[in-house]
């Protein structure tokens, strides 16, 4: 393995830890308990593709006249995550994005989907991060999240939003959730089979081969670089403390809703 795509691995393996090993996972044993994780959740899903296009922006051509912008081998390896992501299959075998899909099992647990699209329709008409989340409602956390995303995609630096892309966003579902939503399943099927199936995709598409072809990218762009790799490090860094912290969002939430449950008993 790369030696710099090893240091990054390690130096980042603490923040996954804790990410992984976070207790929101154990907190979440209801279907009301998911849905406050889902409407947190779904901003990350959301500004995963925005990332992902402006990766494929920059590194590929999209304009006309079209011309072969850059390296035939990193074109390959952006535009073949981009059909995954972006034109995936439903359970009925239809084509989706992942985020459109993530609406789908919102909407089939029940989980309010009218903020992120309020959010997401302000910021298209406006095109001001800050005044959209107020006008949309957005918790704190996912609005922090979301800002950081865009912050690396406005860095216009290619190397820092793939290697954000790579390491900050992939692979960071536990097998304990994929368990806790297994069993969720069981009981609530009619309520959770869309986002089980999510889980499913997003651990075989986007866990193993779109990982592999992430950091081939990554090695790309940044290649014998010794400042951009040091760059990418630090800003992968930073976003998987705001991943830690969206999840400290949606944690404080469940419990919040948990203990009002209670008093009201």
């Amino acid at each position: 393995m790369n030696p710099s795509i090893q240091q990054i691995n390690s130096r980042i393996q603490p923040l996954r830890q804790q990410i992984i090993n976070h207790p929101i996972y154990a907190a979440i044993d209801s279907i009301d308990d998911l849905k406050i994780f889902m409407q947190y959740h779904v901003y990350a899903v959301w500004d995963f593709m925005s990332l992902l296009k402006s990766l494929q922006q920059s590194l590929t051509c999209t304009t006309v006249p079209w011309y072969p912008k850059g390296s035939a081998d990193t074109r390959f390896l952006i535009n073949e995550i981009v059909v995954g992501e972006e034109s995936d299959i439903d359970l009925e075998g239809n084509r989706k994005s992942h985020f459109e899909l993530y609406l789908d099992a919102m909407q089939q647990a029940k989980a309010d989907t009218q903020p992120v699209l309020d959010f997401i329709q302000h910021f298209l008409t406006s095109g001001q991060l800050s005044n959209s989340f107020q006008l949309a409602g957005t918790p704190a956390a996912a609005a922090n999240f979301v800002t950081h995303t865009f912050d690396v995609i406005n860095s216009k630096k290619d190397h820092l939003q793939a290697a954000v892309f790579t390491f900050g966003r992939e692979d960071l579902i536990p097998n304990m959730f994929v368990s806790m939503v297994n069993d969720l399943n069981q009981t609530s099927p009619d309520n959770i089979s869309i986002f089980k199936y999510y889980l499913e995709r997003h651990i075989e598409v986007d866990g193993d081969h779109h990982s592999h072809l992430a950091i081939q990218m990554t090695e790309n762009l940044c290649g014998t670089n010794t400042a951009f790799w040091q760059e990418a490090e630090e800003a992968v860094v930073a976003s998987l403390e705001q991943r830690l912290a969206l999840w400290e969002g949606a944690y404080h939430d469940i419990l919040a809703k948990k203990s009002e449950l209670a008093i009201n008993v």
